[in-house]
């Protein structure tokens, strides 16, 4: 009996891990021929819309190399920084791809490939604006992404400073040109682009936080899918491909490298 009992028991926990590889995103999205793959297209050169309104931009590309990896065909799902965990926990997509910065907290609701890209978070301002590092924000208006880190950042480093919320990076980046704002903290990836589009701009030097390293967002508790995305991320990264692309959409080669040092 108990030899039996050990037996049923054995066949029952390899049919749930059967069952449970066979559930998971990776299953999900080989079956139905499409990964779902929200990134932000008001972010370029990360995500942007072509002329033609099809989406383009590094994320774009970096979901497309996904998906042609798993032999499907990949969907876009324009998103903003707010609704990047609740795309994921609603199942409206299976990954993000848009400049999503890992941080303990987030992993409570996400989870979180290993990095793609890291970046320093700092200062797009006009040039006449005589700001150049955040005790420079006292009294002064931040405009940040609403749903980012950025804002508690600031806050951390200059309780003087006051911030200001925009639903896309683009908003943020027009209330700078357009005096509504002092200045905008984002991705430095993202905003040495912006003052490469407007020779009124800069970008500061200091980083407001230490370097945040980027990763692919999945849902939650899904071990098989998450396996998968950095078996794949791995090779991505090593092959050069991730660098050509990089260099395709910035123009340069990467600032920091993908591993961390401490």
């Amino acid at each position: 009996m108990t030899a039996a009992a050990s037996l049923s028991a054995c066949s029952s926990a390899a049919g749930s891990t059967g069952s449970s590889a066979t559930s998971s995103t990776l299953q999900q999205v080989i079956k139905r021929g499409t990964l779902n793959v929200a990134s932000c297209l008001t972010f370029p050169p990360f995500g942007s819309t072509s002329k033609g309104n099809k989406p383009q931009g590094f994320d774009v590309d970096v979901a497309t190399a996904m998906a042609t990896a798993l032999g499907v065909k990949v969907k876009i799902v324009d998103t903003t920084s707010a609704n990047r965990i609740p795309n994921l926990q609603t199942k409206k997509v299976d990954a993000v791809v848009c400049n999503f910065t890992t941080t303990a907290e987030r992993a409570k609701q996400v989870s979180f490939s290993d990095p793609y890209i890291v970046a320093g978070e700092v200062m797009l301002v006009k040039k006449s604006s005589g700001i150049a590092a955040l005790k420079d924000l006292s009294g002064k208006t931040v405009a940040v992404t609403k749903g980012s880190t950025n804002g508690d950042a600031v806050k951390a480093g200059n309780p003087k400073a006051r911030i200001q919320e925009y639903d896309t990076s683009s908003a943020a980046v027009l209330a700078v040109k357009q005096g509504q704002a002092d200045a905008m903290v984002e991705d430095s990836n993202f905003l040495n682009y912006q003052a490469k589009l407007d020779s009124s701009l800069k970008v500061t030097k200091d980083s407001v936080v230490p370097l945040e390293y980027n990763g692919i967002g999945v849902p939650l508790g899904d071990a098989t899918w998450l396996q998968w995305v950095n078996t794949w991320l791995r090779d991505f990264n090593t092959s050069g491909q991730a660098d050509a692309l990089y260099k395709k959409w910035f123009g340069v080669s990467r600032s920091f490298p993908l591993n961390p040092s401490y």
